[in-house]
């Protein structure tokens, strides 16, 4: 069967109605625990250089700048893939996509456990850094187009936070492994859940948004029917009959005025949405990285902490952030995604700012309101998650991702290097007074440009 961009504009609105009538089910937990466990392990193993650096100086003998460079050329590395599986994704589908950047990273995780030398670890690093790069943006339009739109976004919300536990739990595991088996058997062990590229690609439809909208009606209708069969036998009860796809939702699902790819991002009422949430994106990572790259130096050079006691106490903002997430999945609905991002950046805007004046003069008084602020802006970011898949349609969902995906590893790398240049002039209250003010930025940004979308079915929202 070829691969026509040719949509079916009646089956896609009827599409449409047939996910709004499907009822929560074991198909849907299944479905988000196998694509969360994909994000989970790419989580996992964006952490572990972290962890392995300073096995990898010694036995290599690195300088400051070689070490540098193996932690910033993942980063960039996710860059060039945010950017580029977006348009893949919108031609040959999202699962595809999720499946073999996942399998090229855990490859990539065995082949760094046998590097012999720092150009092709670094190489390799750079390999990896775009399969994650490229996953999440795509997972996450992925989620959002199986899922009806009531409460979408405590279901996508509470998928999206594997990334943040997978890190979390990448931590704990390398700290206890790498010192006993050291860095080539810790790459070895997390190459291992690769084997899970096989069961997705097995158990995980294509999303029948996608191929309705790629004009594979044939392909989109046997794969709804299919989940519908799935998700009837799960709940052992029938399904209610669709709501009636009126004729403004036909109408909807025809519009394509606006075009596709990178000039329909930035064309009529989608220019602005992409504009809004780059904006948004790069100010929450810049805030997040800025903090949480230079919290345990701060707390060691500045305050004189252990090395132990500098680590924990930036562990316990990161845990902070982590109920920040969860806060904001289960009041995303009821809220709506303008208010709580708006809500989120201005809080931590406040926070930090609030910090700056006080001074920032003691440790304790740093971990309080950072990790007060964490709770502000890890809630923002992972809204983000939700929020940007919703702004755009089928034909250009994950791309629209992707370049939110781009602005956050923007964010990411900006972040700490402006960080790192205001803390060296020694002013310390500078520090966040410059993170409080990105922030505000974002604020006021997602309080003039940002669109309400809570409750709204894609399509709607998307034509």
């Amino acid at each position: 069967m070829t691969t026509e961009a040719v949509p079916d504009s009646p089956l896609r609105a009827s599409i449409a109605a047939r996910f709004e009538r499907l009822p929560l089910s074991r198909w849907h937990v299944t479905v988000r625990l196998l694509v969360g466990a994909v994000t989970f392990f790419e989580a996992f193993d964006q952490l572990l250089i972290a962890y392995a650096l300073p096995e990898l100086r010694a036995d290599w003998r690195l300088s400051t700048s070689s070490a540098t460079l193996l932690l910033t050329v993942g980063s960039v590395g996710m860059l060039a893939g945010a950017l580029l599986s977006g348009r893949i994704a919108d031609r040959i589908g999202r699962v595809k996509v999720i499946v073999l950047c996942f399998a090229v990273s855990s490859l990539a995780n065995l082949a760094l456990a046998l590097s012999p030398s720092l150009e092709l670890f670094t190489a390799l690093r750079f390999i990896q850094g775009m399969a994650i790069g490229g996953e999440v943006p795509v997972a996450a339009t992925f989620i959002a187009e199986i899922t009806r739109s009531h409460r979408r976004g405590r279901f996508v919300l509470l998928y999206e936070l594997v990334f943040p536990a997978g890190l979390t739990v990448g931590a704990l595991v390398a700290a206890w492994v790498m010192p006993v088996l050291g860095w080539r058997w810790m790459y070895g062990l997390a190459a291992i859940p690769g084997i899970l590229a096989l069961v997705v690609h097995r158990m995980v439809p294509e999303s029948p948004r996608w191929l309705a909208d790629r004009g594979r009606t044939e392909e989109a209708a046997a794969v709804m029917a299919r989940i519908e069969t799935a998700v009837e036998k799960s709940t052992g009860a029938p399904l209610p009959e669709p709501v009636p796809v009126t004729a403004e939702a036909e109408r909807a699902a025809t519009k394509a005025e606006e075009g596709s790819g990178l000039r329909g991002l930035l064309a009529g009422r989608y220019r602005r949405r992409t504009l809004v949430v780059g904006v948004l994106w790069f100010a929450g990572y810049f805030v997040n990285y800025g903090i949480t790259s230079w919290l345990p130096t701060i707390y060691k050079n500045r305050f004189d902490l252990s090395l132990s006691d500098a680590l924990l106490y930036s562990t316990v903002t990161s845990c902070a952030g982590l109920a920040g997430c969860l806060v904001a999945a289960l009041t995303v609905d009821r809220l709506g995604r303008r208010r709580v991002i708006t809500g989120c950046l201005t809080g931590s805007a406040a926070v930090l700012g609030l910090l700056a004046l006080l001074g920032a003069d003691s440790a304790v008084e740093v971990l309080v309101w950072t990790s007060l602020a964490a709770v502000f802006f890890f809630g923002s970011n992972i809204c983000l998650y939700l929020y940007t898949p919703e702004l755009f349609p089928t034909r250009m969902r994950a791309l629209g991702s992707s370049v939110g995906g781009a602005m956050n590893r923007i964010g990411v790398i900006l972040g700490p290097i402006v960080v790192g240049a205001v803390y060296a002039g020694g002013h310390i209250g500078a520090v966040f007074l410059t993170l409080g003010a990105v922030s505000l930025v974002g604020a006021v940004v997602a309080g003039i440009g940002a669109e309400e979308t809570a409750g709204r079915r894609l399509e709607e929202v998307s034509p």
